[in-house]
């Protein structure tokens, strides 16, 4: 692809993310940003409430339900949270950006994560319930349990390729080195968690009960 020729940030970010990260600069934060957050949210609730919540044999409809209510809502939180962490820690790391570039850097680098709940769609097609109830390996046979190592392993390759992009997308906003950048990432992303035990344990303790306790 030479310089001058037109991007589709959806598609070529895939493997041109510098670029991309540079065309989208300037632009303001859109829809599609939004769009594409909510939809990680969505894939990354699912993930999680399979777990959890198919540890208290909940149905798929709970699962979904709880994924499609409250997952939109946490992508595009943690959308903002992550680009006012990461514009921060940027700063102090000696580079520079404006909230939007990194907005951009967070929903476009994230996907991959997107692809993923289409891949975890299409494994649904074929497995049905047990692409989203998590159930003991001995109730699968062993078709149902292959497809699903292999969802879940194209799942982390994924994960681990939105890590990538965000990476060389920050290192190109922030102008820092990819090394530097990627400790950036690594603190933002203790930050955040930190940040999210203590909100839990202010929730637990101020509204007791709001939290339901974890099975045994």
């Amino acid at each position: 692809m030479s310089a001058t020729e037109p991007i589709s940030p959806l598609k070529d970010v895939w493997l041109r993310p510098r670029r991309v990260f540079r065309e989208l600069a300037d632009r303001p934060v859109g829809v599609i940003d939004h769009v594409l957050a909510a939809a990680q949210g969505v894939a990354t609730a699912l993930t999680v409430y399979r777990t959890q919540l198919g540890a208290t044999h909940a149905t798929v409809a709970d699962i979904l339900t709880s994924a499609f209510l409250f997952g939109p809502i946490g992508g595009i939180v943690s959308l903002y949270l992550f680009a006012a962490i990461y514009g921060r820690l940027g700063v102090r790391a000696g580079g520079k950006s404006a909230r939007n570039q990194v907005i951009h850097v967070l929903a476009y680098g994230g996907i991959p994560v997107v692809a993923s709940l289409i891949l975890l769609a299409l494994t649904a097609v074929f497995v049905g319930d047990a692409a989203i109830v998590d159930r003991p390996g001995a109730e699968l046979d062993g078709f149902v349990g292959f497809i699903l190592r292999a969802q879940f392993a194209a799942y982390v390759l994924l994960l681990l390729w939105s890590v990538v992009l965000q990476v060389m997308g920050l290192s190109e906003i922030l102008g820092l080195a990819t090394r530097r950048t990627f400790a950036v990432w690594m603190l933002g992303q203790l930050v955040a968690l930190l940040a999210a035990v203590v909100l839990s344990v202010l929730i637990a303790i101020l509204f007791p009960g709001l939290v339901p306790a974890p099975p045994h």
